[in-house]
């Protein structure tokens, strides 16, 4: 058994440790708090914009054609798919890295015509040490998301859609279910989908775009996209502070309990000492005596 010494060293140490966990939950507390105020401050906006292509395609079922094509005369197998992979800069989240990462392996490296963007730190170190091309590195860390960002994002992939050098456009990032739930999942950018926008509700005065409903469409059609970008950037901030704020939660927890079991091996040590010093003090006592008679 340790001495007493070690043991206190042992709990020194473990206490330092919980001050530093206990203060990456607060940190990352507050900053779950912010990011959730600014996606529900930026809310309304994407719903208007949204609320504007429907109403384009009500009043013009034909606009925004490139937009909508699924390129069906491509064999599935040949379609050219880009993904857009949403990690953290910092480890220390429990399962949250590892499960964006595993997704985007499944999907984005089956086949070799795909394309990967990766936005944060962890995914792209993870992809260069295992020397995965990375097709577009926007640079962007996963920290303080924002629409400056998002909107450089959907302009790019857009534009390989348009282009034909995308079929298919993916974002993969963390979606939090609830304040202890969150979970990776993909979702499909473009083509878009006409059940998504059209709301079936033909309550509108009579419109006129210029200088056509087409090119209103093509304008709005890359806000629209960033809307679901800067979303996912977003939830995967959140997620990944709620996954950060867990971890550090469970450390705390397991601290305390290694204090509390230190704590009782402390005591039983300093008892074993007191009882070795009383021992000794007899034993010379009673040696002193011995002598003495």
């Amino acid at each position: 058994m340790a001495n007493s010494r070690e043991i206190q060293a042992r709990m020194k140490s473990i206490k330092d440790t919980m001050k530093i966990t206990n203060a990456m939950y607060m940190i990352s507390s507050s900053k779950l708090q912010k990011a959730r105020r600014d996606l529900k401050n930026t809310e309304p906006y994407f719903y208007a914009i949204q609320d504007a292509l429907a109403k384009i395609l009500d009043l013009s079922p034909d606009t925004g054609n490139e937009f909508f094509d699924e390129r069906l005369s491509i064999p599935k197998q040949e379609r050219k798919q880009g993904y857009i992979v949403v990690t953290a800069d910092k480890g220390m989240a429990g399962a949250y890295n590892h499960n964006v990462i595993k997704i985007a392996e499944k999907e984005a490296l089956s086949d070799n015509k795909n394309m990967l963007f990766v936005v944060g730190q962890v995914g792209r170190r993870y992809f260069e040490k295992k020397n995965i091309p990375i097709d577009i590195n926007f640079k962007y860390t996963a920290q303080n998301p924002n629409m400056n960002r998002a909107r450089i994002i959907s302009e790019k992939v857009v534009e390989l859609f348009k282009k034909g050098e995308l079929d298919e456009v993916y974002i993969v990032y963390t979606r939090m279910v609830n304040s202890l739930n969150f979970v990776a999942e993909i979702k499909q950018l473009l083509p878009l989908k006409k059940s998504r926008l059209v709301t079936g509700e033909n309550n509108y005065e009579q419109c006129y775009f210029e200088p056509n409903a087409d090119t209103v469409f093509s304008y709005i059609v890359p806000d629209y996209v960033a809307g679901y970008v800067y979303s996912a950037l977003i939830e995967s901030y959140c997620s990944e502070h709620n996954a950060r704020m867990m971890a550090m939660q469970t450390a705390s927890d397991a601290a305390k309990d290694m204090l509390k079991q230190l704590g009782v091996e402390y005591n039983r040590a300093r008892q074993a000492a007191i009882t070795q010093e009383i021992t000794e003090v007899v034993a010379g006592s009673k040696a002193q005596k011995n002598k003495s008679e």
